[in-house]
Formats: C-alpha cells, structure tokens, sequence
C-alpha cells in the first residue's frame, strides 16, 4: 500500500515505513531508534536527526510491546480516525499503526475488524490506522478525500521530540484489554490499575503458610 494505491506520500509512506530500527548516521549515539515520521520527507527519523528537520512537520511515533503507536490527538489532525479502536496508555488515547500478529484466526459471532478480523469492542471497525485506510482504499478507490484534513504544519513543529525517551511508552503496561487480549494473557493481568505484574496468575493476591492446607488432627493421648 503507498503511493501507487493513490494515499498521499506522507500517509503510505507512515504506513509502510519500519520504526525503531538503529539509524545508521547516528549508530554510535544512544537513544538513536528511528522513533519519529517527517511528514515531509516520508520517512523515519531518531531524535538525533530531527534537528536537521526542525522546519519539517515530525510526528512521534511510540512503543507498545513491540507495536507501534500513535497519540490519537495528533493522528486526528491529519486524518479521521473515527470507529478505529483506540486504547489508553500511560493516560493518553493511542490507536496501533498496524495490524498486530494473531495466532489464529477469529472464529465465531462477535464485533471483528473489516480488514483482518481481530476481535474488538462495539462499535469499533478497524483495530488500527493501517486496516482503516486499506478498507477505505478498497471500498472507495482511491478516494480518501473524506477522511484526510488538511493539517497546520506548525503543529507538528520540532520540540526536542524523544531526545531522552521521557514520553515513550511504558512497554509494562496493559492497555485496555479486548476480549481476545484478555484471553491470551496468561502472564497474569491486573483489571484495576492496567500493570501487567510478574510472578503469579493472580496479581495482588498474598498466599502466606497459615492458608496451606492442614494436616489430619492429632488426637490427645488417652490415659
């Protein structure tokens, strides 16, 4: 999906484009993951080189186990990203870029993405950007007039985005679950706070010696 299937360059090539690899200009620097999008250049910058583009308007990209994510508040400045299904982490809406990988496909009744069929929550459609503006590309040609805005440039200007990483996302926590998510987390998930926790099925819960299982009762010695 790109150009050719009539998406602007900034929105095929933030669809296709792979985040977080190693820039090669900066491979002796820390903190030099290609975590940020030129939307004037079509292409992904580390934060080392996003002094070069300081004219340019950069959108950040971030990190949810393994996935990438973007703030829905910037995404909606570009293009509609309504009945995509957003997720809160770190307490900022985000929605994914791409399909996540699924281990089987979805069989039975339920709400599923028009593109790839992952399980969502009513009433959303698409489970990221990258299902919506295929189905919309499908469906309409390559009419994407509808759903692009026109953007103030100046919005997106250069402010030292991710240059120490502060507002990556917390790869530990949970956003709001789907059914399916729910149901592949077998490294124990906490339904209040969001945390996924280590060590137990059961986060939160204290099992101490006095609650084993106790032994038959001795009777006294008769006399």
């Amino acid at each position: 999906m790109g150009t050719e299937a009539g998406l602007p360059g900034w929105l095929g090539g933030l669809v296709e484009e792979t985040f977080f690899a190693s820039c090669g200009t900066h491979d002796n620097l820390k903190k030099n993951e290609k975590n940020i999008f030129c939307l004037d250049c079509c292409t992904s910058i580390c934060p080392h080189c996003a002094s070069s583009h300081s004219s340019h308007p950069l959108l950040q990209v971030r990190r949810y186990v393994y996935n990438d994510v973007i703030r829905l508040d910037d995404l909606e400045k570009l293009i509609d990203c309504s009945f995509v299904q957003p997720y809160t982490i770190n307490s900022a809406k985000v929605i994914f870029l791409k399909p996540r990988p699924q281990s089987r496909p979805f069989k039975g009744s339920g709400n599923i993405c028009l593109s790839c069929d992952r399980i969502l929550q009513e009433p959303f459609h698409y489970c990221c950007l990258t299902c919506k503006v295929g189905h919309v590309v499908m469906q309409q040609g390559a009419a994407l007039s509808s759903i692009l805005h026109g953007f103030d440039k100046a919005e997106f200007a250069f402010e030292g985005l991710g240059t120490d990483g502060s507002d990556m996302v917390d790869e530990d926590f949970l956003p709001n679950p789907t059914l399916e998510d729910r149901l592949r987390c077998k490294d124990g998930c906490s339904g209040s706070s969001g945390k996924r926790k280590k060590g137990g099925f059961f986060p939160g819960v204290v099992f101490s010696l006095s609650s084993r299982r106790k032994g038959a009762p001795h009777r006294a010695p008769l006399s």
